[in-house]
């Protein structure tokens, strides 16, 4: 009785000078409602404040939201649905969780209707609690998860944006979404999350993880087929060529399809981002593709173009000559190919290994006319495997392998005196466009 004498006291306080025969309006409402409102607000919040899952502090609550206006106290919603999450909790009956979801999703859109500067806290909230609560019913996800990211934009949460792809993939398998609307969400999804500004490192790792998240679903959905993305975007390239968005998007996602490389629009659309955002990354990409297609002399030229880059790193350039040394020696280019393979090996950056191995190929199939330098080229073949083998021990056995082919065709030590050479001798070879000194060996 002394507790109610206090609290009435407290509530007569705070009511002191209004006339509530004339009705008064506050933010509390007005007439005898504006006084339940506040009797409630203080009985529910002493107790919330002690025990959030007081059942007594539920019932409370309960009055305070029938007497007071959404005005009152914004701790009405926030207060109201931590009990409700808790009840949720205690709860086994699939019925009543079903009912308990339902009230607290209804806060958040009455709270947000209330407080609508709060609209992107609100929402990112929301959002959460359809996924707890509603990932059941995939459509009541696509349709509200939409909404909410369409409202908020790129200050909608990963995890959400995560939870509407997955969502929406599924209504693809249902065949209520197409292709076209799956890769369009994704673009929507992409040019969001590259938007976000993670406060801490527990959001960076959130993002990132979201971010793999989506690409694993995106791809799992085998939306991004190669004959999807050429109905798709073929006539949207052909609207817009120099769109620079969507040329590179029709590039990331035809990168990341099976079986893509050889098609016409793929090549049209790197070739277009090159020419309107050139780097040494899009001429990669364009060496590449013409290499796949056989397009020798272009492949080169992009190559050559990513290597003078002035973007390009050292670790990079490294990986840019050794690609290039393949590149040659594949299309008989054996000259380039070797001095392409120096320059590697001069950068290393765990490329020097497989240089080296390339350079004793070019070395033991040069085609040396000089009877001496036929039995030359194999010893400079034998110098490069061994220095591969020293840079790379995972190329030990491929190296040494190569070795004892080679030695095979080292001339007999009575054939090389016959040439004024002995075993150890240094000797200066010289074929195919390719200078190298190396040491005499014979059988």
């Amino acid at each position: 009785m002394k507790r109610l004498a206090i609290i009435t006291a407290s509530l007569l306080a705070v009511l002191s000078g209004w006339n509530m025969s004339a009705q008064t309006t506050s933010k509390y409402g007005h007439g005898e409602d504006s006084l339940n409102c506040l009797k409630y607000l203080s009985f529910y919040t002493e107790r919330f404040k002690k025990d959030e899952k007081d059942p007594m502090a539920l019932s409370n609550w309960r009055q305070a939201y029938k007497y007071c206006p959404a005005t009152a106290s914004e701790n009405i919603f926030v207060n109201g649905t931590k009990m409700m999450t808790n009840l949720y909790r205690s709860t086994k009956n699939a019925k009543e969780r079903a009912a308990i979801a339902d009230t607290i999703l209804m806060l958040q859109d009455q709270r947000l209707a209330a407080y609508p500067k709060k609209k992107t806290t609100i929402l990112n909230n929301k959002g959460q609690y359809i996924i707890n609560y509603k990932s059941a019913d995939v459509q009541y996800m696509y349709d509200n998860l939409s909404g909410i990211m369409n409202e908020l934009g790129k200050d909608t949460k990963s995890n959400i944006l995560s939870a509407l792809m997955q969502s929406a993939v599924a209504q693809y398998r249902e065949e209520k979404l197409s292709a076209d609307e799956i890769i369009a969400l994704y673009e929507n999804v992409s040019g969001i999350l590259d938007q976000a500004q993670p406060r801490n490192e527990k959001e960076t790792a959130a993002l990132a993880e979201d971010k793999e998240k989506i690409e694993s679903i995106f791809a799992a959905s085998k939306v991004a087929s190669c004959e999807n993305l050429i109905a798709i975007f073929t006539p949207r390239f052909e609207s817009d060529p120099e769109n620079l968005a969507l040329v590179t998007k029709i590039v990331q996602l035809m990168n990341g399809a099976d079986d893509c490389a050889s098609n016409d629009l793929y090549l049209k659309a790197a070739t277009a981002k090159y020419k309107l955002d050139p780097s040494h990354g899009s001429a990669f990409g364009l060496y590449r593709l013409n290499a796949a297609r056989g397009n020798v002399a272009d492949a080169g030229k992009y190559l050559q173009e990513a290597i003078d880059s002035p973007e390009s790193d050292e670790p990079t350039d490294a990986q840019y000559w050794y690609e290039m040394a393949t590149f040659c020696y594949k299309n008989g280019m054996r000259s380039k190919a070797y001095d392409a393979a120096r320059k590697a090996v001069d950068l290393d950056y765990g490329y020097a290994g497989k240089a080296y191995m390339i350079m004793g190929n070019l070395w033991s199939s040069a085609p040396c006319e000089d009877v001496v330098n036929k039995y030359a080229r194999y010893w400079a073949a034998t110098d490069c495997y061994q220095k591969a083998r020293s840079a790379d021990a995972s190329l030990a056995d491929d190296a040494s392998a190569s070795i004892s082919a080679v030695a095979r065709y080292y001339p007999e030590a009575a054939e090389a005196f016959m040439y004024d050479l002995t075993k150890g001798q240094s000797y200066t070879v010289s074929c195919g466009g390719m200078v190298a000194t190396t040491t005499v060996r014979v059988q």
